[in-house]
């Protein structure tokens, strides 16, 4: 009996032990190198794009930017240096579970298949798929592009949910996958595609870039429902629960409104985003 006891003891002493091992602690590594990195994209403008400098930022970025100061509290440094490294959007999920990039800011939609490889902050944004258009294309809604060829960016939950509305409709049209925004947009601008689906909101940051934005159009109906949040390592409570206190503080100060107003502009938010804000703004104690 005494030596079962002590061989089951010890069993759980090395069981422990591994599972302390693969637990991830994101804030100790931070400590130990001083420096925070960050997963931005170029393409996902307003959430996270290169300004005119050259340099990261956008709504999603600056959120990243007040976790940092909460991370940096939070380990006792004097310093924290941020850098910076770009994550293609296909790649975004894996390159926050491998560890290359401590969290990852840009548009990310928050569903339960992503959750069972990386764990998602208290939610940023809320927005939906539609349909961009030339205004003179005679596109109106996705029945529509019956014969078409529409585009779409890759890996993303938009190509996922065009896919089934294209499906529910029995509407038979060509699907082109782009690597980025960037070439979809051009894509469409060049009529090598007749329509591009995205988040409306990008749709919107996007277009303020086109030389004539009068000529292109909105469906004005959603495809899909994209709950965003910030992608973090799963299984780190320690630095998810950092980054929702950051986030939790500018919900509950009012202060988010400031980087609405940044990115958005004058665009009035919808009610669900109101919402979000509100119940999202956790009480500390």
């Amino acid at each position: 009996m005494r030596i079962t006891g002590f061989l089951l003891a010890s069993a759980l002493l090395v069981t422990g032990a591994a599972v302390a091992q693969d637990t991830p602690d994101t804030l100790s590594e931070i400590k130990k190198r001083g420096t925070m990195v960050i997963g931005y994209r170029d393409d996902a403008r307003p959430f996270s794009y290169k300004g005119d400098d050259g340099q990261p930022t956008g709504y999603s970025v600056d959120l990243c930017r007040k976790i940092a100061d909460e991370v940096k509290r939070a380990t006792g440094l004097e310093t924290l240096d941020i850098q910076y490294k770009p994550v293609p959007s296909a790649d975004r999920i894996a390159m926050v579970a491998s560890g290359d990039v401590d969290i990852e800011c840009s548009s990310s939609t928050h569903t339960l298949e992503r959750r069972e490889q990386v764990d998602f902050t208290l939610a940023t944004f809320v927005t939906g798929a539609e349909m961009l258009t030339g205004k003179d294309s005679g596109i109106n809604d996705i029945a529509d592009v019956a014969g078409k060829t529409v585009g779409v960016l890759k890996g993303t939950t938009t190509e996922e949910g065009l896919t089934a509305a294209l499906k529910a409709t029995a509407v038979d049209a060509e699907v082109k996958s782009f690597a980025s925004h960037d070439e979809g947009i051009e894509a469409l601008k060049n009529n090598q595609i007749q329509a591009y689906f995205a988040d409306r909101i990008l749709l919107l940051g996007l277009a303020k870039t086109f030389p004539d934005p009068s000529q292109y159009q909105l469906s004005g109906r959603f495809y899909s429902y994209e709950p965003y949040a910030l992608v973090v390592r799963k299984g780190d409570t320690a630095f998810r629960l950092a980054a929702d206190r950051a986030l939790s503080e500018l919900y509950r100060s009012g202060e988010v409104w400031k980087l609405y107003s940044k990115y958005f502009g004058e665009a009035n938010p919808s009610e669900l985003l109101v919402a979000l804000y509100i119940l999202n703004g956790i009480p500390v104690r």
